[in-house]
């Protein structure tokens, strides 16, 4: 609900979350690790504005926010439990994956999309390692360290996390720089679209630009509305192997104006 600059996600007025800095973060998760609740209350409130960050990369999904809200504080507990205060690595950096990891874990689980039970068992387990992992190397694990970890082949584990992760729209914007948004269809090559494939097509079409009216109808009516020379001829008042001729003629110029050019 909004109003007047005031925004509420699970009954939580978003506009005055706090905002907690390094060092009350440091002393805060000292406190936590040490079994104080009171400090672990105030680390979830003081990062809900993380989980609000990360959630925002999920919407347009058509699920409820309050629901992904929810989920992804389930994360940032995680994180928070488990986040080593001896590592040199920024807790939103921990948190981030983690906060992202459960809410990818939700979408699955309720996706429409049906994953078989081996494969996203073996996808919760990369999931798991990739998660314990994390928080141990204070990085991200490569593919061959979880691997290693679980004693299965590199490439059971790719499949595993293709298998369930989230469609992505052609034109999500993956980054922005000075309004200019870059969508993920301006990061796919097209094989079908390269220079050489432009060049030659251009040259194509210079080369029926030569043709003659008739040789160009008929190379339309051929090619492009798919008809038979039997079709073509009776369209265009001509016999079949006048429009025979006429193609086979037209195929050889363009031929020729390629291999010149």
């Amino acid at each position: 609900m909004a109003s007047s600059g005031k925004v509420e996600i699970c009954g939580v007025n978003t506009s005055r979350l706090p905002v907690l800095h390094s060092d009350e973060m440091r002393q805060l998760l000292l406190r936590a690790r040490s079994g104080d609740k009171q400090a672990r209350q105030e680390l979830i409130n003081g990062n809900l504005r993380l989980v609000l960050s990360v959630i925002q990369k999920f919407s347009g999904r058509g699920e409820n926010v309050d629901d992904l809200f929810q989920v992804g504080c389930i994360g940032l507990i995680k994180a928070i439990d488990h986040f080593d205060v001896t590592q040199p690595v920024r807790f939103s950096t921990y948190g981030v994956p983690m906060i992202a990891g459960e809410i990818r874990r939700y979408l699955r689980d309720n996706s429409a999309i049906r994953v078989s039970r081996s494969i996203r068992d073996t996808a919760y387990r990369v999931l798991q390692a990739k998660e314990k992992a994390t928080g141990e190397l204070g990085r991200e694990p490569s593919v061959e360290e979880l691997a290693e970890r679980l004693q299965i082949r590199r490439e059971e584990i790719v499949f595993a996390m293709d298998a369930i992760s989230d469609p992505v729209s052609l034109y999500e914007p993956v980054y922005s720089d000075g309004g200019e948004s870059i969508c993920v269809m301006d990061q796919i090559r097209d094989p079908n679209n390269s220079d050489e494939s432009w060049l030659e097509r251009l040259a194509i079409s210079d080369a029926v630009e030569n043709l003659g009216a008739r040789e160009k109808r008929i190379l339309a009516l051929r090619y492009y509305d798919g008809k038979t020379q039997m079709e073509v001829a009776s369209e265009v008042g001509i016999s079949q192997a006048q429009v025979s001729r006429l193609e086979k003629n037209a195929i050889a110029q363009i031929k020729r104006s390629i291999s010149d050019a």
